[in-house]
């Protein structure tokens, strides 16, 4: 029988591997550009490009859990998936706006900008994707131990 430890760790080396080629490999270039638009056509792409990262998630963690013999239950998958899914998502919608300090701005922007990070946000124009991608990466390992339990 496999332990906790061993398929939360083996989940989360799956849903990293599928992090890194839904976030580029999969993600179309119209949503990539899109994705961060206000209204329907921005909800629309980032839509589509959580779906397709999601997607590529979970045949990772399918593959993962046949061929390790993991025994981890599509539910557990299904909701681990959700909380990758729906962060990822709130990040996305920032697209192109890290830079806005403004009450308009999304929340997840407002947050960085009230925690010290304007001028970086302001001047780097790498700073916005950095955060996006940390952001990512420290929901992975929550959904791997929704995943793994």
């Amino acid at each position: 029988m496999t332990s906790s430890a061993s398929r939360t760790a083996a989940a989360y080396v799956a849903l990293i591997a599928g992090h890194e080629i839904g976030d580029y490999w999969a993600q179309r270039d119209t949503d990539a550009r899109d994705k961060g638009t206000p209204g329907p056509v921005g909800r629309a792409a980032c839509a589509r490009h959580v779906a397709s990262y999601t997607a590529v998630q979970a045949v990772a963690l399918a593959a993962a859990t046949r061929y390790l013999r993991l025994g981890i239950g599509w539910r557990r998958a299904a909701v681990g998936l959700a909380v990758s899914a729906v962060t990822h998502y709130a990040a996305d919608r920032c697209a192109g706006h890290w830079p806005d300090d403004s009450n308009s701005a999304p929340a997840l922007v407002r947050f960085a900008h009230k925690h010290g990070k304007t001028k970086w946000l302001t001047t780097d124009p790498g700073a916005g994707a950095l955060l996006d991608q940390a952001w990512h990466r420290a929901w992975i390992p929550v959904a791997a131990a929704i995943v793994g339990r």
